[in-house]
């Protein structure tokens, strides 16, 4: 990070240089930003970290879904034999095998001998034939028959005796089979549980934690930036051409772009292929608007940290110094995080979660996992989406109250009751 702040150090001066030059006064807001947030923009993208570190994650992401479709895309399967005489057991095994859900097939042999040889050589997992005692299946296999297609064989052996026995007193086996597939049972809950799509809670938790990850990453490189340029004196130089308040937005500004650029590039590769290997499991649309939502909220969210970051980094003059200034902001993006991985993945409907996905500071990652997996309402997202606007809109003004007055003290710390009063 020396380096990178070095760079950074460097291209403020340079661009302190170059606005000095363009004006001896203020420059116009509009310049003003688009100049600080420029030089934030270019010196990121360019800094070696910040590539490396967008290619591992594009890189993670994408082989987390690849490497889930290879693992789902290798479905269980069995394959038993039936004689040409024991043909109409094929449909019996199969219906079995579905009700199970397990995918069993059925290969038809001429014979008892040409299916021993299939089994014999690993073609078949099973020759299954009648004639057992009480109307069950005779099976034979190489060494042993698996848990689950015993199972299968058990169900589809005793239709088969009951058919028999069906037949044997004059009934018709056809009509009872059908009775028999159609019954079932009509379960009323008093409490129903909630039941949310694996696909859903996965899409909800990775929205939140790569919110969470990014919020981490450039919210202390706002502050970071800060202690650099007061350190250095830049500052004062920028000072000269560009009101307090910004150069904080234009910083802001600047790496929030690179951050969000990043942070869309990994969802669109995400998103991308999960639908193009049908990992995601849910239709494309919906899989989008959850990534798009997840922008908007780290959008929102990393206005309101970027703020929280920048004025604490304007109250002390080295980079030491910043442990003692940040922990609690970090804190308020760790405790939401925390607690949204702990608790979702058991109940997915909390309603813990969802008190605290409403305040502003913890909405940003709580609400991104929420709406994911599907578990709030459109008016809880608009209000949350309310109050966490509101707060950015107080930030703003308090944020800026700090930084003015804390970015020219050199030396100790500034106290934040000192930082707030007016110059």
């Amino acid at each position: 990070m020396t380096a990178e702040g070095g760079q950074v150090t460097t291209g403020m001066t340079d661009a302190g240089e170059r606005a000095a030059g363009v004006a001896a006064g203020e420059l116009g807001t509009a310049r003003a930003l688009r100049l600080i947030a420029g030089r934030e923009i270019g010196t990121r993208v360019r800094s070696r970290a910040f590539q490396v570190m967008t290619t591992l994650f594009v890189v993670a992401i994408a082989a987390t879904v690849l490497i889930l479709n290879a693992v789902g895309g290798e479905t269980s399967s069995s394959t038993v034999a039936v004689t040409a005489a024991d043909g109409r057991q094929a449909a019996a095994i199969v219906a079995a095998g579905r009700s199970l859900e397990k995918d069993v097939r059925v290969r038809t042999v001429t014979d008892v001998a040409d299916g021993r040889r299939a089994v014999r050589d690993g073609d078949v997992d099973a020759l299954v034939s009648t004639g057992a005692a009480g109307g069950g299946y005779q099976v034979t296999v190489d060494r042993e028959l698996p848990d689950d297609l015993t199972a299968v064989l058990t169900v589809a052996a005793r239709q088969a005796a009951l058919e028999a026995q069906v037949a044997s007193l004059g009934g018709d086996p056809a009509t009872v089979g059908r009775a028999i597939a159609t019954a079932g049972v009509d379960v009323t809950a008093l409490r129903p549980k909630h039941e949310v799509d694996g696909s859903r809670l996965l899409l909800g938790l990775l929205s939140g934690g790569l919110v969470y990850l990014s919020l981490m990453i450039f919210g202390p490189m706002v502050a970071q930036g800060v202690i650099e340029e007061k350190s250095s004196r830049v500052v004062e130089l920028l000072l000269a051409v560009v009101r307090p308040w910004q150069l904080m937005a234009g910083k802001v500004v600047g790496i929030g772009v690179v951050a969000l650029g990043q942070l869309a590039l990994i969802g669109v590769v995400g998103v991308g292929l999960g639908i193009a290997t049908g990992q995601l499991g849910m239709p494309a649309g919906l899989a989008v608007g959850s990534v798009a939502m997840a922008l908007l909220w780290y959008l929102i969210g990393f206005s309101m940290y970027a703020l929280l970051f920048a004025a604490a980094g304007a109250l002390v003059s080295r980079q030491e110094d910043a442990s003692g200034v940040t922990p609690p902001i970090i804190a308020a993006i760790i405790v939401p995080y925390i607690v949204g991985i702990s608790v979702l993945p058991a109940s997915p409907h909390s309603g813990l979660v969802l008190v605290l996905a409403m305040i502003p500071l913890f909405a940003p990652v709580l609400m991104p996992m929420l709406i994911g997996i599907g578990s709030v309402a459109v008016w809880q997202v608009v209000l949350a989406l309310l109050l966490a606007v509101a707060l950015t809109g107080l930030l703003v003004w308090l944020a800026g109250r700090v930084y003015g007055n804390a970015v020219k003290r050199s030396g100790t710390r500034v106290a934040i009751r000192d930082a707030l009063r007016a110059p």
